[in-house]
């Protein structure tokens, strides 16, 4: 064989090889598609089954009833962005609507251990399923409201304790091959009900203290994730309203402290025609007491879509 005939052989294996490895401009990581998507937490990224929703609700501009594709959840729009929907907003009626809505009022870190416990008993996780967790914020006010009778330490360690079990929780998805998106949670002393407290109580400044607890909780959970850097994908929900909290004007925010909804309509009942006199669904970053409104939800799922889509699951 001509040395000139070995040289064009190697120049067309290497090219081969460089097509292989991503050259050419091709991506070495195929985009993550999931098939399914399977929602854990509490009321921040619940859908009930009439559709309703714990922040502001948004309403058909001709019949004035809820609509719930209106002002998505996070949860929501993790799903849209992959183009599914949960049973319990599926107003156009997808024959196998692919998300499950285990979130639910009032969920703690331990009531989402119990529903993987369930969900493992009769189903499984796979590499195409998309575990969404956002729960601790009750876990925090169920904390603190055992203070001063409990002391602060007690109850720091305590938030350690459940901020490592959410970890745990993670790493039990992804062990069972399932891709795992887990967010942090704000600043519990940053809500009207942090504010309120700082202000009705006066033995210590008590938004720095729930502030404390959650701040705990998180970073626990973070130290406690496997650091695999592939299968768990981490959202910094805490930062992110943190940084909306101090530079409001910035994210176009002209209320970061009080509530919009009225005191008088239950949590799942408030819609942009049930809002305290000024307030508004969208420059307000709080429906409720411990309540996200719709603009820091869409930001806080926004945040999860491009997590889940630039991890490499």
């Amino acid at each position: 064989m001509s040395q000139k005939i070995k040289r064009g052989l190697a120049a067309v294996a290497a090219a081969a090889l460089v097509a292989g490895c991503g050259g050419g401009g091709t991506s070495q990581i195929d985009p993550f598609k999931p098939t399914r998507i399977v929602a854990f937490g509490d009321e921040s990224g619940a859908i009930l089954q009439s559709g309703k929703k714990y922040t502001i609700n948004g309403l058909n501009a001709d019949t004035k009833l809820i609509d719930c594709k209106l002002n998505p959840v996070w949860s929501q729009v993790l799903a849209y962005g992959f183009g599914m929907v949960y049973p319990q907003c599926n107003t156009d009626y997808v024959a196998l609507p692919q998300g499950i809505m285990y979130a639910a009022a009032g969920d703690k870190v331990a009531d989402v251990q119990a529903k993987i416990d369930q969900h493992l008993s009769n189903d499984g996780f796979g590499p195409k399923d998309l575990v969404a967790l956002f729960v601790g914020v009750n876990d925090i006010l169920e904390l603190y409201r055992q203070f001063p009778a409990v002391s602060s330490d007690s109850l720091i360690n305590e938030a350690k304790a459940r901020g490592k079990l959410l970890a745990q929780q993670a790493n039990r998805i992804a062990n069972a091959n399932g891709r795992v998106l887990v967010s942090t949670i704000f600043d519990v002393g940053l809500t009207p009900f942090g504010q309120n407290e700082r202000q009705q109580q006066t033995d210590t400044d008590r938004a720095v203290f729930l502030n404390d607890l959650s701040s705990a909780f998180n970073t626990a959970l973070r130290l406690n994730l496997l650091n695999d850097g592939r299968l768990i994908g981490l959202v910094l929900t805490d930062e992110t309203i943190q940084q909306i909290a101090r530079y409001p004007t910035a994210f176009g925010y002209t209320n970061v402290t009080q509530a919009a909804c009225r005191t008088d309509v239950a949590a799942q009942e408030c819609t942009t025609d049930t809002l305290q006199p000024g307030a508004s669904a969208t420059t307000w970053l709080w429906a409720g007491s411990t309540l996200l409104a719709p603009g820091a939800q869409q930001r806080i799922g926004t945040l999860a879509l491009t997590r889940a889509r630039n991890n490499p699951f």
